[in-house]
């Protein structure tokens, strides 16, 4: 048998199996369908600045992971940016909303990502087609397989003969579309963030101005999940409903200088697993954003370390 790990998914949580499987002396290689890793920690350079284009930032609740987030301070990669977030709705901002540190990135969250794997082996823009009992990826065997990814991610490449994996796998998620929508000065209130209730249009505007410690005349707005799923197949159709609503919120009357739409057709899981993960007798794991409760950068991430220790000692008996 093939003494490595293989992972699927660079994204946080399967980073971090990865991470926690070398540093247990495991080989073990990460494999990954886009370009640079990072999964929904994405970012888009725009105009030689980088905006994050999928999740927004991330909280800490759990020493294990304020162990890991210190490291980032400490290096700065990663900086805390606000407690506190305005509340709007369609017709304006009403008043703001105080909630845990919300921790952000100078360089992008992609950045905190690229530094966990450092030193892992990456196989980058390469997609895996199947996962087989054995465990096995594309007919090659490995002493454990961790998929890293949402659910029907994971249905599109888990053979039939993997049941109890499919079924693990299963569940609703919702899309989510962002704007990101450049203007040639700040043409909106002092505010770091907002909370939109009550629209069919915004759920969430982020100043990546504020948020990058730049102020940058830059906004990200997250489109209802119902809007977002209604223009999968056209995300661009949503930039006129969401800057009008935008006028409607924050008051804009100026246009933007440049406007992005990047659709995410799998954003959050509508009911996560309580569990940090799942691993079979087949040696096919689970983790992610899926697993361990509320959907969050945190949660990911030790769904991902959880598994990692899980499948860690796995084979050492055989050998």
């Amino acid at each position: 048998m093939n003494e490595e790990f293989f992972v699927v998914g660079g994204g946080v949580s399967g980073v971090a199996c990865a991470r926690v499987l070398a540093d247990a002396g495991r080989a073990v290689v990460v494999r990954d369908r886009g370009y640079r890793i990072g999964g929904r920690m994405a970012v888009k350079t725009i105009d030689d600045r980088p905006v994050d284009v999928g999740a927004s930032y991330f909280t800490v609740a759990v020493p294990a992971f304020q162990k890991v987030v210190d490291q980032w301070l400490d290096v700065e990669l990663a900086h805390p940016w606000t407690d506190t977030f305005h509340v709007g709705e369609p017709g304006g901002l009403i008043g703001t909303r105080t909630g845990p540190m919300r921790y952000a990135t100078a360089l992008g969250l992609r950045s905190l990502i690229e530094d966990l794997a450092l030193g892992l082996a990456l196989e980058q823009h390469d997609e895996a087609a199947e996962v087989e009992p054995g465990p096995s990826v594309d007919g090659v065997r490995y002493t454990g397989v961790a998929l890293a990814m949402p659910g029907p991610q994971a249905l599109d490449v888990l053979a039939d003969s993997l049941p109890a994996e499919r079924a693990a796998s299963s569940g609703m998620w919702e899309p989510c579309t962002a704007v990101i929508a450049t203007y040639d000065s700040r043409v909106w209130p002092d505010l770091d963030g907002v909370f939109v209730n009550d629209s069919p249009v915004l759920t969430f505007i982020a100043d990546d101005g504020r948020r990058r410690g730049d102020d940058a005349p830059v906004l990200v707005a997250h489109a209802h999940p119902v809007l977002s799923a209604r223009h999968l197949d056209d995300p661009d159709a949503v930039i006129t409903p969401i800057l009008a609503e935008l006028e409607g919120v924050l008051g804009i009357t100026a246009s933007p200088s440049s406007v992005i739409a990047k659709r995410w057709s799998l954003a959050k899981p509508v009911n996560p697993h309580v569990e940090h993960y799942f691993l079979g007798e087949s040696g096919v794991g689970l983790c992610g954003d899926g697993w361990h409760g509320p959907s969050r950068i945190e949660s990911a991430y030790l769904s991902g370390r959880a598994l990692g220790r899980a499948m860690a000692s796995m084979g050492q008996d055989a050998a």
